[in-house]
């Protein structure tokens, strides 16, 4: 078995790879033609940040069975085409959570005191001690943004100095908030109370720009903003001219939304702290990665064990060829559930009717947290992890079988319930790679759940479908699917279209803003 290593890690986790017998060869800095070129000689490869396991790399390694990553974030692993392939992709999801939490806690310092300004003050010859006159941390309110591993983290460290803790985490449990002796909030009213804003939340449609000009207006004048979670969560121009009009008082960057940051008047801003994407950045938390994704791909090349896999449960391997298909429905219902339900989640109840029902469906529920999970905290979630974190989060899950599916072979139902209400949605299989979704609470639907969709609600009415059709035509995106739903005629109806590219922000608004639209959600599946 030959392992490529494409970037660089510590030295014991190749250590580790050839004491298990396996041959591995470290190449960096190889160009995309370079690695397609070699890639087909290699059964595993271990990545970082800077190599990209595009699809045309996937595609060209023919003998490839994981690709493992030394760290949690996996946007530079296309993750769908390593499935298709049957390609194993790994992560190392706690590896980096007390480095990035301490770098958090530093960054908050630095701002509260000024430290890096002071600092090349007196490298300049200067003694300015008026100017760099700073505030304490005790008794000041954090606000964290995102409250999972490592918000957490976070949470207790700034706990410990004095720090009143609030957060905003739309899926944590109001008993799990208060175990950790944190007061759990809704966005507005966190973002109001803070001295300090921290994030550590995912990147995705709904966090896109959540710290922007609208939310900056409703904070303290002099609150301080520190992001070392990912880049374009902070609307980066609004944060510019908030801190130009003294609105805000500091802010703390160790993330981008183009890294690096290259002409961004940000980063010289007096009063900004920027690191170069340092959260991860411990020799403790590189040997920590490095020597677990080794033991990670020794497992599974020599063992057969699967571990914190993020596309494929440990399941028998003579079992795979007739659970695979209803694990990737299962995940898929629960990335659409979760990205279309708002509130607290409470209670979740997967149903498996008909055939389905006979399997071991025990990975089938797995896959279906995953889906549910992924979408709120995006790569700390996998195939090993998912049960616990619905766990901690107080999420409880329930499993039910019926031998009648209906007028199909088979279907997986899941159903959410919330203090606020409840949703259900079912799927089935119309053949081993056609997954549907057939049923959204009582409307009947027909929906391919794959790539980008927006999700409508809206009144039956005439018009409602040219004018959706008219807006995304204008902006020149394609629709390749539309499917619909209603209770009754001239009733509440459900819109959903498949598109061929993501839309911005502003032209959901504008879909909003249609006659008859009632809310529309953006979804990535």
């Amino acid at each position: 078995m030959k392992v490529l290593v494409s970037d660089s890690i510590s030295s014991k986790g190749i250590e580790v790879l050839r004491k298990a017998g396996l041959e591995v060869d470290v190449k960096t800095d190889l160009k995309p033609d370079e690695l397609k070129a070699i890639i087909s000689d290699y059964h595993a490869l271990i990545v970082r940040s800077a190599t990209k396991a595009t699809s045309e790399i996937i595609e060209a390694a023919t003998n490839l069975k994981v690709i493992g990553r030394a760290g949690s974030g996996l946007d530079n692993i296309d993750k769908y085409a390593a499935s298709k392939r049957g390609v194993v992709v790994m992560n190392t999801p706690d590896g980096n959570t007390i480095t990035t939490a301490e770098h958090t806690i530093a960054m908050i310092f630095s701002i509260a005191r000024k430290i890096p300004q002071a600092s090349a003050s007196i490298a300049q010859g200067k003694w300015e001690k008026k100017k760099f006159v700073g505030i304490e941390l005790f008794n000041k309110t954090l606000s964290v943004i995102g409250i999972g591993s490592i918000g957490g983290e976070v949470a207790r460290r700034a706990q410990a100095l004095g720090m009143n803790v609030i957060a905003y985490d739309p899926f944590l449990s109001k008993d799990k908030a208060k175990a950790m002796g944190v007061e759990k909030l809704d966005f507005i009213e966190v973002i109001r109370r803070a001295d300090f804003v921290t994030i550590h939340a995912p990147l995705t449609n709904e966090t896109r720009n959540l710290i922007k000009r609208e939310s900056l207006k409703e904070m303290k004048t002099g609150v301080f903003i520190i992001n070392c979670a990912r880049g374009g969560i902070v609307n980066e121009k609004d944060l510019y001219d908030a801190l130009k009009s003294g609105k805000v008082a500091g802010a703390a960057m160790d993330v981008f939304e183009k890294e690096p940051p290259v002409d961004n008047p940000l980063v010289k801003h007096e009063r900004v702290v920027c690191t170069p994407h340092l959260g991860a950045s411990t020799k403790e938390a590189q040997e920590n990665v490095a020597i677990a994704i080794a033991e990670q791909v020794v497992d599974y090349l020599i063992h057969e064990t699967i571990r914190n896999a993020v596309n494929f449960p440990s399941i028998p391997i003579d079992q795979v060829a007739v659970l695979q298909p209803y694990i990737t429905l299962a995940e898929k219902i629960g990335s659409f559930v979760s990205q279309i339900f708002e509130g607290e989640m409470a209670e979740v109840t997967l149903e498996y009717r008909g055939e389905v029902s006979k399997l071991n469906i025990s990975p089938i529920t797995i896959a279906a947290l995953k889906g549910l999970l992924t979408p709120i905290l995006h790569e700390t979630v996998n195939f090993v992890n998912a049960p616990v974190i619905a766990k901690e989060r107080r999420i409880e899950v329930k499993e039910t079988k019926s031998t009648d599916a209906g007028d199909y072979q088979g279907i997986i139902a899941m159903r959410i319930k919330s203090p606020d209400g409840e949703l259900q949605v079912d799927g089935t299989l119309f053949s081993k790679r056609d997954q549907r979704i057939v049923k959204i609470d009582n409307f009947t639907v027909e929906i391919v759940p794959e790539g980008n969709m927006l999700f409508m609600y809206n009144n039956d009415k005439p018009g409602v479908i040219g004018d959706i059709g008219a807006l995304l035509g204008e902006n020149n995106i394609n629709i390749a699917r539309m499917h619909f739903g209603r209770d009754k005629a001239g009733g509440l109806a459900t819109s959903v279209v498949n598109i061929d590219s993501p839309v911005s922000g502003e032209i959901v608004e504008k879909i909003r803003n249609l006659p008859n639209i009632l809310s529309v959600k953006v979804i990535n599946l």
